[in-house]
């Protein structure tokens, strides 16, 4: 008798698991501009929605923004062109999955993690963890492990360390994606995620190609959102990218993320907030900029399985190194790097101000001799910028101050140790090593 009721239960428990449930259904009841404005169904921020258009036979992808008394508010993943008011409006599950794993590798995808390189299928497992909370601040390793970018400039004057979190900072055209590319392909990270934000859709194979290579390529998987795309697509490229890194971070990789560029991320999450209805601050940027800005930020660096070395690329409006998204950014990194467009006008590549950027974390990675040898290069530099003026023009005379004599002496030679061609890579002891010998 017991083993028929635990038969029949087990019977009547399978069918319940196989039965279909009905979902929800909102209903559009209203466009305006970029927002859709539905009658349910029940959802949360961020997730993703389909809506159906019997008219037209079309669905789209769109998500959730927010919420104005009992209506949700959506903007769309794709053209909204087909809507119209009494489409059908659904929840994805497992929308916000993300895929992982090494079969990643040498692939390009779009905001929701699908392929676009004509290569297949991803067939890579998911996981949660779209909207994943940052590492625990206690049980994140600390620094102590240089990190060779491939980058003379960078290794030797503004040393990073394996986790560390730095901005490259720019007016437009001055060379971010040549260096991110060589960043890509010479740095020693196991596995390279990049996150391209707003580029031209010409961009995306030119820096695949040439500034990437397949050598850089073999390494990397590559999330893309163009211009052309809406702005929660391009932030949901940005998110994505964070957390596959995060995924390859877990099973203790150690990993570069690249982003180009977290101005356009600010950008997009800009457009979203006025769009839904938040008022304007700074610059027109609204306040739900600067909470997401260190929500992502955070989601890098060490934690206890692996690091994360992140560096993102900061777009400066009118080279203006003070406006709100670069002078926001700058607080939540632990370093910059500024690329100066006087340096790139006068062929100097790449173009870093080694004067105007920071390693915060150079003392933590760098040995003695080495913080020594950098100082003295600084200072050297130094002298010589203060003085051009005077050095120019033949206003100063030889032997009168012994620091500008050995200024005006190493200065070529330091001016010529900082140019590097984008297909020439150096090794971080290469760099010191060839600095010693200007120097001594």
């Amino acid at each position: 008798m017991i083993d028929s009721l635990h038969e029949r239960f087990t019977f009547m428990e399978q069918g319940v698991r196989g039965v279909r449930t009905l979902d929800k259904i909102g209903t559009v009841r209203r466009v305006t501009g970029l927002v859709i404005e539905s009658e349910g169904p029940e959802v949360s921020i961020g997730q993703v929605c389909s809506i159906s258009s019997e008219r037209h036979g079309e669905t789209i992808e769109a998500q959730v923004v927010g919420f104005r008394e009992n209506v949700v508010l959506l903007m769309a993943l794709e053209s909204v062109h087909l809507i119209h008011p009494g489409c059908k409006v659904s929840s994805k599950k497992n929308s916000n999955s993300v895929p992982y794993g090494p079969s990643l590798l040498g692939r390009i995808i779009d905001g929701m993690g699908r392929p676009i390189d004509g290569k297949g299928p991803l067939l890579a497992p998911q996981r949660e963890g779209f909207y994943c909370e940052p590492p625990n601040p206690l049980s994140r390793s600390l620094i102590k492990e240089p990190f060779s970018t491939g980058i003379k400039a960078i290794d030797s004057f503004i040393p990073l360390g394996v986790g560390q979190r730095v901005g490259i900072f720019s007016g437009s055209g001055v060379g971010k994606s040549i260096l991110l590319g060589m960043i890509g392909r010479g740095s020693e990270a196991e596995v390279n995620v990049i996150s391209l934000v707003g580029e031209r859709g010409r961009e995306l194979r030119e820096f695949v190609e040439n500034d990437l290579g397949p050598e850089g390529m073999a390494k990397s998987v590559i999330v893309v959102s163009t211009s052309d795309q809406p702005a929660p697509m391009r932030i949901r490229a940005s998110v994505l990218a964070t957390a596959i890194a995060e995924g390859f971070r877990n099973e203790g990789n150690k990993v570069l993320l690249l982003m180009d560029s977290l101005t356009r991320f600010a950008m997009a999450q800009r457009e979203i907030g006025l769009a839904a209805g938040e008022p304007p601050a700074s610059r027109g940027y609204v306040p739900s900029v600067f909470s997401l800005l260190p929500k992502l930020l955070e989601r890098t660096g060490t934690s206890e399985a692996g690091a994360i070395t992140a560096i993102y690329t900061v777009l400066v409006e009118g080279d203006d190194m003070n406006e709100p998204v670069a002078d926001a950014v700058r607080g939540f990194l632990d370093g910059h790097i500024v690329l100066s467009r006087k340096l790139a006008n006068a062929n100097h590549f790449p173009a870093v101000d080694v004067l105007r950027s920071v390693s915060r974390l150079d003392r933590a990675v760098c040995k003695e001799n080495e913080i020594a040898l950098i100082s003295e290069a600084r200072d050297l530099l130094s002298v010589y910028m203060q003085n051009e003026d005077l050095i120019n023009v033949g206003a100063y005379v030889k032997n009168s101050n012994p620091k500008i004599d050995r200024a005006i002496e190493k200065f070529a030679h330091i001016e010529n140790f900082l140019r590097q061609k984008y297909d020439q890579l150096s090794a971080r002891q290469e760099a010191f090593d060839l600095l010693f010998k200007i120097l001594k």
